[in-house]
């Protein structure tokens, strides 16, 4: 069943409902998936899980990856990166999500209501929410793993954030390197720059992406932009 907008506007459009009916979000949300012909909103999550462009952008995805997924807020990056996470087991990969910008209940929250239950995958996903978070911390946790890791960050600004990290472009080069050692496959999420929105192009590019610190954008093999509910994914030339 096709949708009437894409799943962020729903979602926008749930939250403008609930502030002004003064209900409960999930409240909300579950009149919204009524009104587009689905008994809840998780049945609607699940059925856009079927949908879903992660799995064509999972396809196109090599051991040793380095992926940048760029949108402005509230056009759907970090649902983009959690559900490439899920996806990871059909690849015989561990999910991992290394997040900066929400706490663990959040992510899990967003986890449900995309249909993912972790009781019927074989694989776990991992959660890590520490305020640690940086290179180092991620490719000790990836060592570890026992299989080739899927690895979600979110978000790209955010590493360097702590003065004692080393510059970013240091540790987007470490990452780099761990993945083409390891054949895994690293996720950054990342800010587009607010000034997008005065251009008048109708998707965001390598141009548009925010950066407070330097970075060398080369190192990443992948680049996928979002914006109104379209994806746009290319290999670096």
């Amino acid at each position: 069943m096709r949708l009437s907008s894409p799943i962020y506007k729903l979602k926008r459009q749930a939250k403008l409902l609930a502030r002004d009916n003064e209900i409960r979000l999930h409240e909300a949300l579950n009149q919204m998936a009524k009104n587009e012909g689905f008994k809840d909103w998780s049945h609607l999550a699940f059925s856009y899980s079927k949908t879903t462009p992660a799995k064509e952008v999972m396809s196109q995805l090599n051991p040793g990856d380095m992926v940048l997924i760029g949108a402005r807020p509230g056009h759907g990056k970090t649902l983009l990166g959690l559900e490439l996470t899920a996806l990871a087991e059909k690849s015989n990969r561990t999910g991992y999500v290394f997040s900066l910008d929400y706490n663990e209940a959040d992510v899990w929250d967003r986890f449900e209501k995309l249909g993912f239950d972790p009781k019927e995958h074989e694989r776990p996903v991992f959660v890590d929410t520490s305020d640690d978070i940086c290179a180092a911390h991620i490719i000790e946790r990836l060592r570890n793993a026992p299989d080739p890791a899927l690895a979600v960050v979110d978000y790209l600004q955010l590493l360097d954030q702590k003065r004692s990290n080393p510059p970013l472009v240091e540790q987007v080069r470490a990452l780099k390197e761990f993945a083409v050692k390891r054949g895994a496959i690293v996720v950054m999420i990342s800010q587009i720059d607010r000034v997008f929105e005065l251009s008048s192009t109708n998707m965001p590019s390598i141009e548009d992406i925010r950066l407070p610190n330097p970075v060398d954008l080369s190192l990443f093999d992948k680049r996928c932009f979002l914006h109104d509910g379209e994806v746009q994914l290319a290999t670096a030339a």
